[in-house]
């Protein structure tokens, strides 16, 4: 594709449109929702509609329009499996955890809260840390996609599209807190089915022939291969690596909160994940389709190299309403679990009021904006940058939910497979290019490792993450 398919005017307008009609409603609602309790969790009585479609659109954000494609590029179809049962996998878990954990703290609203009261230790402040460190990347990411979508369609400086996305939602979300997420979150959710079946249709139009799985074969038949090994090997990454990190999302678990009750709860997890699973499928194989098409297509760029091959701008103004649906929908979801995360869980560091802790959250989240801001302004991967939050969440995901049904499992040991983790998983954590990483390509050379783990740096680095933690549970 030659050029910008729309004018820089007409990507702004069109940016400033969508963000401030999503600010008009946030700060119109939050005048009918004030208090703590709705700041927090909605007053605890969010119906079954209003929380399926915050799930959903919460739990889709810009990403669905960089990773799963990206990530089908180089990890076939299995990348695309991994990737769609991965980001559904919490909503099914949360059915008998969530359930579990509402029961055992009625008046909870985070998951760290719910450590801290059932163990009493300090390794709930491990976990506040991960957490929220944990929302900052995946906040950067979600405003990096963004910025990067619209510099793609029109040239917008990154700057730009990153300044207007966090200026917007910051102005309704500090001020109205979950209830005012979750109302946009209905209206947003709309516009993105709206837009994926538009998408969905123009693309079948489009490529009339070419969607099938015979087409995929007959081009790149190693996406679809049972001997090609990165079908399993991205499968399973991508699966661990998103089901671990959803796990710690406090949107989740805000919401999990904020259901009526515990039917509603279960009904409104199960209709979301099998919601979301066809639409990451989809977003997944349209990455297919398009390396097939051309194998010299950017990964991050796949879906609308696809979408938009006969540059039409009315689809490319689509694809910038739904980037920022999309977008805004998550960042508002995590500004909101970032300040409840400060409130909630930071005032056991310092012993605050709730309205000094209220407002401590706001100052500590316009500064990591800025930070934010900043870096989504580089430019960098989405991906990487998603695979970096994943990483650190597959460090604590087994030690965490075992120590649920453990109560022997000692603190001294829960610190010590968190850190085994930790070191193991950055130690292969692949470079930005994916062709080294620490230990394999810098401190050692390459040639000193099988061909398995030189090719297979990711895969190898969430395994370890992920399983080594098992080695410092039962030492003494």
């Amino acid at each position: 594709m030659e050029g910008y398919i729309l004018s820089k005017s007409s990507s702004i307008v069109s940016l400033i449109v969508v963000c401030l009609l999503f600010a008009v409603i946030g700060i119109y609602y939050s005048k009918k929702f004030t208090g703590f309790n709705n700041y927090l969790t909605a007053n605890r009585n969010v119906g079954f509609v209003s929380l399926t479609t915050s799930l959903v659109a919460s739990a889709l954000g810009a990403w669905i329009l960089f990773g799963p494609s990206s990530a089908a590029t180089w990890g076939g179809i299995g990348a695309v499996i991994g990737y769609s049962l991965g980001t559904a996998f919490p909503m099914f878990f949360l059915i008998f955890l969530g359930k579990k954990i509402r029961n055992e703290n009625k008046q909870g609203s985070s998951l760290v809260e719910f450590i801290r009261k059932k163990f009493k230790k300090s390794f709930f402040k491990f976990i506040l840390i991960l957490t929220i460190f944990y929302l900052f990347i995946f906040l950067c990411a979600e405003v990096t996609a963004i910025s990067i979508l619209l510099n793609y369609l029109s040239g917008i400086d990154l700057w730009i599209t990153a300044s207007c996305i966090l200026f917007f939602t910051l102005i309704y979300t500090l001020y109205g807190g979950l209830r005012v997420s979750i109302i946009t979150d209905n209206f947003q959710l709309i516009f993105i089915i709206i837009f994926l079946l538009i998408a969905f249709t123009s693309i079948i139009l489009n490529n009339n022939g070419n969607l099938g799985l015979d087409f995929i074969s007959s081009n790149n038949k190693h996406l679809l291969s049972t001997s090609y090994l990165n079908n399993y090997t991205a499968g399973l990454t991508f699966f661990i690596a998103v089901a671990a990190t959803n796990l710690f999302h406090q949107g989740n678990w805000q919401r999990v909160y904020a259901a009526k009750n515990n039917k509603t709860l279960h009904k409104s997890l199960i209709v979301s994940g099998l919601i979301i699973i066809p639409i990451v499928f989809f977003m997944g194989y349209a990455g297919l389709i398009s390396k097939s098409l051309n194998t010299d297509v950017s990964p991050d760029l796949s879906f609308f190299n696809l979408l938009l091959s006969n540059q039409n701008e009315f689809l490319a103004l689509l694809v910038i309403v739904l980037g920022l649906s999309l977008t805004i929908s998550t960042v508002d979801t995590l500004i909101n679990a970032l300040s409840s995360s400060i409130i909630v869980d930071g005032k056991f560091f310092h012993k605050l009021t709730v309205s000094k802790s209220l407002n401590y959250s706001k100052y500590l989240i316009v500064i990591m904006s800025l930070i934010v801001f900043f870096i989504s302004s580089r430019g960098y991967s989405v991906l990487y940058l998603f695979l970096l939050a994943d990483l650190l969440c597959c460090c604590f995901v087994l030690t965490v939910f075992y120590s649920f049904y453990n109560k022997s499992l000692k603190l001294k040991n829960m610190y010590l497979s968190v850190i085994i983790g930790l070191i193991f998983g950055i130690l292969f954590f692949p470079s930005m290019d994916f062709s080294k990483s620490i230990l394999v390509g810098i401190l050692l050379p390459i040639e000193a490792f099988p061909d398995f783990i030189a090719n297979s740096l990711l895969f190898t680095s969430f395994m370890l993450a992920t399983l080594t933690p098992i080695l410092a549970w039962k030492i003494k």
